[in-house]
């Protein structure tokens, strides 16, 4: 005899209860009268669960599932009326793990004891899944959009989610018509499991074909379209009236095709660029749709206009439809509505200012066309600064507040009133530090700009947060300063919140040459040095950290052909109180001309007779200066270099074998304002130097006969760097750390001499080309200038191909000039990576009376960077010297590959 009740049957026929499990297509059969009863009871009645069973689990434990439920043995229900059978259902739908539910009565005793059981089907869980139908990059991309995860349980709302972000995906490809169907495998290999195969058809991709204006009289079509980045027609050579057609006299808007027709053309989209200024050309561009992008372009037109003086501007209508072709044809219906233009302008509730002063500031005058967000850019925190909030918060008010009211509006003219709140000044009251886990709090306090007592100021807080991002401790872009503003004292608190990142750098590279040995490179660079704690083996991680001193240790070895030994150590705060660097360095250095051409081996008696030996130390003090400003830094340094020559040929009369002693000062003077040392944006950084011996030959003319003029090294270097860095927008839907920013770079080197019957030092001159690595002449203390696309070269001709000679001799003057696009693809501190767009100018000359600045060797080409903060920087480029092409050659025949490692040096 059947005697079990479907619960769910019952809940649904008697409270209306409705839940989104399958239910049966037919019920049971009710053949026992108890639970007749029990169904058809007109009075509700509490029953006592007696027992409860789960059938249908297999891969799902029992206990759990009845815990999830809710449902236990001894509770009280209450039949019919009650809601502890439809909660238990609930609960066990919630978790996604099941298909069907069913809740049913087994059995009646004692006209109260309810027996019970829940009945289940398991849904499969995700083994694998494919796309078919698409490409394999689109693959990697759908895997990331479909957020699909195996392993887990397959429920309708995960293939939902994944079926529409296929097709979001291909829309925003302009695959308006995509589809995607699903098909569901048993997979045999693992149980109770499925695999889902996305079957994709993507269609025709939807191109824009057109997108027309109506009713635009006052601004040009042309414009419009300029506008609207993110939707662009179908790529053509085609040309557009730059303005209407109205605006140039005599010559009328009917007479467009008839002026191409003139000169020879079927249409004015046939013509070319050079006919006429009203046109432009318009020559690549990407036309697929993006509904999205759409949107926001109809928005940026509107803004247009707005910023052009028709505030009541806006779009009335606008119609996509589909050409023969299946292309997208878009017409917008615009209404321009009125022209309009600043009226007067006047203040209220202003003390510091006078109405005159504010209105100078403001540089809005009577007459000037309306722009909204021109008057709020004026007003309110513009990053370009110049505002009016920027005067009063930097004189401490930042409790100011200002508020544009039109007053009148008359004709086509606007006039406004600048509601202000001055409120009082504020003081700084206290300074708070956090995330600084290893950078001791000193070191962070020290670079602030922002002083408690001091009054609040907008600018120091910019300054603040460059001066924490230049010390290269700390993740740049998650700088966090909050003011915390205290209305009742009338002062504020300033967060600083820092995250640490690591830049510490390590090199290491080790190899065995056969008859050449042991070679290899071992360097270490510690950023965050604390020499007070050297003694202190608690605070060694591997070496103490924290105080903000640079360490630097650096061993270099290619067998028995070259060593090097550098060190140095930097303390960016001597004495603590005030930012005088300190810096010492030593460096060593010897190259054997040990090779033997014969054998093709290095010959290790020829290595210790015939050598270039560099021994030097270096001292530099440098100061902050506060006049013109305190971006200026005042550096002196002096250098003493001791080059040993032994039978090593050169082309200098006289050096074969001789030991000299370079004794020289430097001054330099350099004013950085870049926003950080990594990837700038903004700012720009200028270098002026000057490098001198004491004038030997004057002193004592008889050196200039001496067997070794050279022994004293005299001269005079004078060193220019300019460098510009301008942020020039971000691509369509990038954030904002993703902006492009174009560089500008001049350098200018000039080796003096004091006596004219000397020639110019051997040491101290200038090498040019390549990526900026020394060859083993710049042992003898060249400054090495780095020219892409180009060999290192010594000769001054640039029709000269470089590539074709050995550079032996070095310059003692030289230009070069830069201009690079560069877009950030990670900010990352971890990873900072960005591409650039180069173009390079250089050249080097040995007199002044060859000296040409205007004749360069060109190069251009493309380059990436990547900053690991173990390793530094690292560079790639691949340049074309112009210079080096040949008639009837291989453009990749001027082309060069280098590679960088670290900054360029100034």
């Amino acid at each position: 005899m059947l005697r079990r009740l479907p619960v769910v049957a019952l809940l649904l026929l008697m409270i209306g209860l409705k839940v989104n499990a399958q239910q049966p297509d037919t019920l049971p059969q009710i053949v026992d009268p108890e639970l007749v009863a029990v169904m058809n009871a007109k009075t509700p009645k509490e029953y006592t669960i007696a027992g409860i069973k789960v059938a249908g689990t297999k891969y799902r434990d029992e206990s759990l599932l009845l815990s999830i439920s809710g449902l236990t043995v001894g509770e009280k229900i209450v039949l019919p009326g009650g809601d502890n059978i439809s909660k238990a259902i609930l609960n066990l739908w919630k978790q996604n793990l099941f298909s069907d539910i069913q809740i049913f009565f087994t059995k009646l005793e004692d006209d109260t004891r309810l027996y019970l059981e829940i009945q289940v089907v398991e849904r499969p869980s995700l083994s694998s899944y494919s796309f078919k139908g698409v490409r394999k990059s689109e693959q990697e991309d759908l895997d990331k959009k479909t957020g699909l995860v195996k392993g887990r349980v397959i429920t309708e709302n995960m293939k939902r989610n994944a079926v529409m972000n296929i097709e979001k995906y291909y829309v925003e490809k302009g695959f308006r018509g995509a589809t995607v169907q699903i098909v569901e495998k048993n997979d045999p290999a693992f149980v109770n499991t499925q695999q889902l195969i996305f079957n994709v058809t993507k269609g025709n991709k939807v191109r824009i074909n057109n997108v027309n204006f109506f009713g635009n009289e006052k601004v040009s079509t042309a414009k419009l379209k300029k506008k609207m980045k993110g939707t662009k027609e179908t790529s053509r050579l085609t040309l557009y009236p730059e303005k209407d057609s109205s605006s140039y006299g005599e010559v009328k808007r009917e007479s467009f095709s008839e002026y191409a027709k003139d000169y020879g053309y079927l249409s004015p989209t046939k013509t070319l660029s050079y006919l006429d200024p009203w046109f432009r050309f318009k020559l690549f561009s990407s036309a697929k749709y993006n509904e999205t992008k759409y949107n926001e372009d109809k928005e940026k037109v509107v803004e247009y206009y707005n910023s052009v003086g028709y505030r009541d501007a806006g779009i009335v209508k606008d119609t996509l439809y589909y050409n023969p072709k299946g292309n997208l044809n878009i017409d917008i219906k615009v209404d321009e509505g009125r022209q309009y233009y600043f009226g007067d302008i006047t203040w209220k509730g202003n003390t510091k200012y006078s109405d005159s002063v504010l209105s100078l500031m403001l540089g809005i005058k009577k007459g000037d066309i309306y722009n909204l967000e021109t008057l709020n850019k004026k007003l309110r925190m513009s990053q370009e600064g110049g505002d009016i909030s920027g005067y009063y918060m930097d004189d401490g008010y930042l409790f100011f507040s200002v508020d544009p009211v039109e007053t009148r509006v008359y004709n086509d003219t606007i006039d406004f009133e600048i509601r202000m709140r001055e409120g009082p000044q504020a003081t700084i009251k206290n300074i708070n530090i956090a995330g600084n886990d290893k950078t001791k709090e000193y070191v962070i306090r020290r670079e602030l700009r922002t002083i408690p007592g001091e009054k609040f100021s907008r600018t120091d807080l910019i300054r603040s947060n460059r001066e924490i991002a230049n010390l290269g401790y700390f993740n740049q872009e998650k700088i966090d300063i909050n003011p915390v503003p205290n209305p009742d004292d009338g002062t504020v608190d300033i967060n600083y919140k820092v995250e640490e990142k690591s830049n510490d750098q390590l090199e290491l590279s080790a190899g065995w040459g056969g008859n050449i040995g042991l070679t290899g490179t071992l360097g270490v660079t510690f950023n965050n040095f604390s020499i007070r704690n050297i003694f202190n083996r608690e605070t060694w991680d591997p070496l103490p950290t924290g105080d903000g001193q640079k360490l630097s240790l650096r061993v270099q070895s290619n067998g028995r052909q070259f060593r090097s030994y550098n060190f140095s150590f930097t303390e960016p705060w001597l004495g603590g109180k005030r930012r005088n660097s300190f810096t010492v360095s030593f460096y060593s250095t010897r190259f054997a001309n040990a090779y033997n051409p014969y054998t093709g081996y290095y010959d290790r008696k020829a290595g210790d007779t015939s050598f270039l030996r560099t021994l030097g130390v270096s001292i530099a003090l440098g100061k902050q200066l506060r006049w013109p400003d305190d971006y200026f830094t005042l550096v002196y340094s002096l250098n003493l270099t001791q080059y040993k020559l032994q039978n090593y040929p050169n082309l200098f009369p006289g050096l074969n074998n001789t030991t000299a002693h370079n004794i020289s000062l430097k001054l330099a003077l350099n004013r950085s304002s870049i926003d950080q040392p990594i990837y700038p944006r903004s700012g720009s950084n200028f270098l002026m130097s000057v490098q001198a011996t004491p004038p030997y030959s004057l002193i004592d003319p008889s050196r200039v006969n001496s067997k070794n003029p050279y022994e004293l090294p005299e001269f005079h270097k004078w060193r220019f760097t300019g460098e510009w860095y301008v942020p020039i927008g971000r691509p369509m839907g990038a954030d904002r750390s993703k902006q492009f920013v174009f560089k500008a770079a001049a350098k200018y080197g000039f080796m003096g001499r004091y006596n004219s019957k000397l020639d110019y030092s051997p040491f101290e001159r200038f090498q040019l080309g390549d990526a900026g690595l020394t060859n083993n002449f710049g042992l003898l203390g060249y400054d090495i200038i780095a020219h892409r696309g180009y060999p290192v070269y010594d000769n001054s001709d640039p029709t000269v191909n470089p590539d074709k000679s050995s550079a032996s001799q070095f310059f003692t003057i030289f230009n070069k000039y830069t201009m690079e696009l560069r877009y950030p693809f990670s900010t990352n501190p971890n990873s900072t990576i960005y591409g650039l767009a180069f173009f390079e100018a250089a050249n080097g000359w040995y007199d002044y009376k060859d000296y040409n600045p205007f004749r360069l060797r060109r190069s251009a080409g493309l380059g990436m960077r990547f900053f690991l903060p173990m390793f530094g920087l690292l560079g790639f480029d691949y340049g074309i010297g112009f210079d080096r092409m040949t008639p009837g050659g291989r453009l990749r025949d001027a082309a060069k590959f280098t590679f960088m490692l670290g900054f360029e040096p100034e």
